[in-house]
């Protein structure tokens, strides 16, 4: 009788011991997805504080780039109508088309993609998307700083071109160097520059993450009330 309670012994306390486990499994959860909550309140911040500046000469921007980010800019110089890309999968107002990204070489000379916004897709998988041609002069144009890590994860495909290819691989077949951030176009010196359907900023609100956390942390007061009423209840 005697080993029989010792054994019930340890396997409560073999029990006691998962619960902890799981508890502090829940403890750090609730706080992974409070930290994600806060970083995500502080990009939004971020983001709405630069948005709202006035816009600046490209060529003054900050050396470090990632405080330019999402910042308005303004610059001169032409775009290259046969460097373009087609971003596919993605979305406005629930239709399917593509981002449109063309090459633009800035009067000091820097080249660098710029974000013409959304076209609908063609009637068909191979019928391509009419997509606004470029002016051929000298133009200035107005659009947001970004950064090339920011770019949407996505395929790309290159038009014209005879297959598809990552931006990097349009730039090793072109030769190009191009810089490490692109612009998303708001609007230009000529009208037909201005996109209809802008690229868009990302979702700004704070999401479900510090509710995420109150909910691990009301599992984790689960499992230590059912481990004491288990314990009780013997």
């Amino acid at each position: 009788m005697s080993s029989e309670i010792k054994t019930k012994e340890r396997w409560s306390f073999f029990k006691t011991i998962i619960a902890l486990v799981l508890v502090l499994l829940c403890i750090w959860a609730a706080d992974w997805q409070y930290t994600r909550g806060v970083d995500r309140q502080a990009r939004n911040n971020v983001i709405e504080e630069r948005i709202a500046r006035s816009a600046i000469d490209l060529a003054a921007r900050d050396k470090t780039l990632a405080n330019n980010e999402w910042q308005s800019v303004t610059t001169s110089g032409r775009f290259d109508s046969a460097k373009q890309i087609l971003l596919r999968n993605r979305y406005w107002e629930g239709k399917y088309g593509y981002e449109v990204l063309t090459l633009f070489t800035s009067t000091t000379g820097e080249k660098f993609w710029v974000d013409r916004g959304w076209v609908q897709a063609g009637a068909t998988a191979t019928t391509p998307p009419e997509v606004t041609s470029v002016p051929e002069s000298d133009v200035s144009i107005t659009g947001r700083f970004r950064l090339d890590s920011s770019l949407p994860r996505g395929s790309f495909f290159a038009l014209p071109a005879s297959g598809q290819g990552l931006v990097s691989e349009l730039n090793a077949q072109s030769k190009m160097d191009t810089e490490k951030f692109y612009i998303d176009l708001l609007s230009g010196s000529d009208p037909t520059l201005t996109p209809a359907a802008p690229a868009q900023l990302p979702p700004l609100s704070d999401g479900p993450h510090k509710a995420y956390a109150l909910q691990w942390l009301f599992f984790g007061g689960l499992i230590i009330y059912g481990r004491i009423l288990i314990r009780r209840t013997r």
